[in-house]
């Protein structure tokens, strides 16, 4: 483990970049934002820093030796939670739905801006999940006798078998499931799941839709959970019982 920056304030990030001017670059962006910085050189010493560490967020490179960043986000994913931030020189369509494919929360592509980077960062770690027991809202519980929700420990089961949602995933789905039966609007999605300082992403807002009907399974059971509301945006239904 190569350690690069620490100071004594702010969440944890590990960078994961065999590109050591990308580390660089990175820790003089987050150092004055006091944050923690860590640095690995390739996918096999990020997943065992990710390990060790209990980093708060990891920002993440594709192209390294090794272990790819593909298979490195899949890894992550079968023992973390923790944000994940794809940083990366593959710009194409297909990567960057690859990326989110893999677990990713979200995606940037090299050159970036560093108040972009910034911005997302701090919307990644607002909706890190939480593991205090503590509910964001009154209504704490869905349950039906396929999904089980339940806003306090942040836990999904579908048929018995709990689901590995991202942050952003698990995110949305509260949203929606707070607003039962009402059409929450493109615009407050965004605000509520991204944050005001991201701007239109709403591309990535139809991805992650995509991906969370295919974990719920939507329609595999005569029922559909999400409804796309054309021109203004999506409405969680509840199960008839």
């Amino acid at each position: 483990m190569q350690y690069i920056e620490k100071t004594n304030i702010g969440a944890r990030i590990l960078v994961i970049d065999d590109d050591p001017d990308t580390a660089k670059l990175l820790t003089t962006i987050l150092k004055p934002q006091g944050f923690t910085v860590y640095y690995a050189c390739d996918g096999r010493e990020g997943l065992k820093n990710a390990y060790e560490l209990h980093p708060d967020l990891i920002i993440l490179d594709v192209t390294m030796p090794c272990i790819d960043g593909w298979h490195v986000c899949i890894h992550l994913r079968e023992m973390t939670d923790v944000p994940i931030l794809m940083l990366t020189a593959r710009s194409a369509e297909s990567d960057v739905v690859r990326g989110l494919a893999s677990g990713a929360d979200d995606y940037i592509k090299k050159p970036f801006h560093k108040a972009e980077l910034e911005a997302r960062i701090r919307a990644l770690l607002r909706r890190k999940p939480r593991h205090d027991g503590k509910s964001d809202s009154e209504f704490s519980h869905y349950t039906d006798k396929l999904l089980n929700i339940n806003l306090e420990t942040q836990v999904v089961e579908l048929k018995g078998r709990t689901l590995d949602l991202s942050a952003t995933e698990y995110s949305l789905l509260a949203c929606l499931v707070r607003n039962m039966g009402r059409t929450v609007t493109h615009s407050q999605l965004l605000r509520e799941v991204w944050g005001s300082e991201y701007g239109d992403v709403s591309s990535t807002l139809t991805l992650y839709i995509y991906y969370l009907r295919k974990k719920l399974e939507d329609s595999q059971h005569n029922h559909q959970y999400i409804h796309t509301q054309w021109g203004r945006g999506y409405c969680f239904m509840p199960l008839n019982k």
